[in-house]
């Protein structure tokens, strides 16, 4: 039976390695272990890793996401094309798409297939092998921004949506972040930070939203190494130069503060 490293699993399902760990340790999968003590996953834990990855970003209940991969695992086959497999949910259930038909995760009840189903909230949540590419992230970060300030919950829903369907799309990660910052939700704007700047190292902005969340958090020496990394990657964003300097001299560090200071104002003078 074929077995996946850490890196494969990565690669194939475009989870970063935090995600990965984070559900190791939460008990959904056990994967084996190899040499050097490295991870090895098989076929059924890297769909039940997508699953209940994608199950939690959707809300739907941990107990109900612990039982509902727990079944998928006992009624999946030994091996199959991972691109054969959806994940959705349907009303409050689990539900399998395999090659046309649908079975229920809890259960392994095959169900009927009807178009337009009322009670269907399907999440696009397609396991892919790496020749895949998924044409809806930019649509789902399209529908995220019309909806910002008439659903905030809807839009951060669809961020996330866009996010699985394309870890790379900076924008929005930054958006989901500023979202969940502002709604009040912090812990959860960190993590998204968190997860995006493991695909986007250096990216500024990313690491200046960042900052900000974690001067809200009353961190202000991690802030301040936040700030400071966002001026490494653009030393031209005015408004970390000016965090920063009210940051250093809330810590007594004034050289710094006023070294800062003076980018800022060289940075947002006006030409004569």
């Amino acid at each position: 039976m074929q077995r996946y490293g850490v890196r494969e699993v990565q690669k194939l399902l475009h989870l970063p390695r935090s995600t990965i760990r984070a559900l190791v340790d939460a008990g959904f999968v056990a994967p084996e272990r190899g040499p050097r003590n490295a991870w090895l996953f098989s076929f059924q834990d890297l769909v039940v890793l997508r699953a209940a990855q994608t199950l939690a970003a959707a809300n739907v209940p941990p107990r109900r996401i612990t039982k509902s991969v727990r079944e998928l695992r006992r009624h999946l086959p030994d091996a199959m094309p991972l691109s054969g497999l959806s994940i959705c949910a349907v009303g409050d259930r689990v539900v399998v798409k395999e090659r046309g038909t649908r079975w229920q995760a809890e259960s392994g009840q095959y169900l009927l297939e009807f178009d337009g189903d009322p009670d269907t909230r399907s999440f696009d949540v397609l396991v892919r092998d790496e020749a895949d590419t998924n044409p809806n992230a930019e649509t789902w970060f399209e529908q995220a921004l019309h909806q910002e300030g008439s659903d905030p919950a809807q839009a951060i829903d669809a961020y996330r949506h866009a996010i699985l369907a394309d870890p790379t799309l900076v924008d929005a990660s930054i958006n989901l972040g500023r979202l969940l910052h502002e709604n009040g939700r912090l812990a959860e704007a960190e993590r998204v930070y968190h997860e995006a700047l493991e695909t986007n190292v250096d990216e500024p902005v990313l690491l200046y939203n960042l900052g900000v969340l974690l001067e809200d958090m009353n961190r202000k020496a991690a802030a301040a190494e936040a700030y400071e990394h966002a001026l490494r990657g653009d030393p031209t964003l005015a408004d970390c130069h000016y965090n920063l300097a009210l940051l250093y001299e809330e810590l007594e560090k004034p050289r710094e503060a006023i070294r800062h200071m003076a980018e800022y104002r060289k940075l947002t003078r006006k030409p004569r």
